[in-house]
């Protein structure tokens, strides 16, 4: 298997873990972000595709935007989870896979055999590295359900 085959094999993993785990949740804000997460691994997959025959287009990604959004709608409406370890193991271990996505992005980085593949891997990386963020400040969240939100006034993830 070559490395854009993969890649595109990683990402369409991690697009079915988020959507199996996004129907495994009951949390309503929570099931949105997981969605957004597989939206966001179809995209790359979708990237990843057409760097096989063609330059991809830009993609620009506001998911960090979107999720401040939905923390801000579940801190209005009350909406929390408990901690619960099993749920924390969960984001855990999808943390652990977009760590594994940017590992292989920046490893395979210099493999690939055009200039613009290589840029879109180094986007890649980018990209997850914001993904392995978010699920960072969403294990946080599960965590302390009550006082993350004022405390820390949602500067936990970092600007790119």
């Amino acid at each position: 298997m070559g490395i854009l085959e993969f890649a595109m094999q990683m990402e369409k993993d991690s697009e079915q873990f988020y959507c199996d785990f996004a129907s495994q949740t009951e949390n309503k804000g929570l099931r949105t972000i997981l969605n957004m997460l597989a939206d966001e691994e179809h995209k790359h997959f979708s990237i990843v595709e057409k760097m096989k025959t063609e330059m991809p287009t830009a993609v620009e990604t506001n998911i960090l935007d979107d999720v401040k959004n939905v923390f801000v709608e579940m801190k209005q409406t009350g909406t929390f989870l408990g901690p619960e370890i099993t749920q924390i193991q969960l984001y855990t271990k999808a943390q652990d896979m977009e760590r594994k996505s940017i590992d292989f992005y920046a490893e395979k980085v210099d493999e690939v055999p055009r200039a613009d593949q290589r840029r879109w891997f180094v986007t890649l990386a980018e990209e997850e590295k914001k993904h392995y963020f978010l699920l960072e400040n969403i294990i946080e969240f599960v965590s302390r359900p009550q006082t993350w939100l004022e405390n820390a006034e949602f500067c936990h993830l970092e600007e790119y």
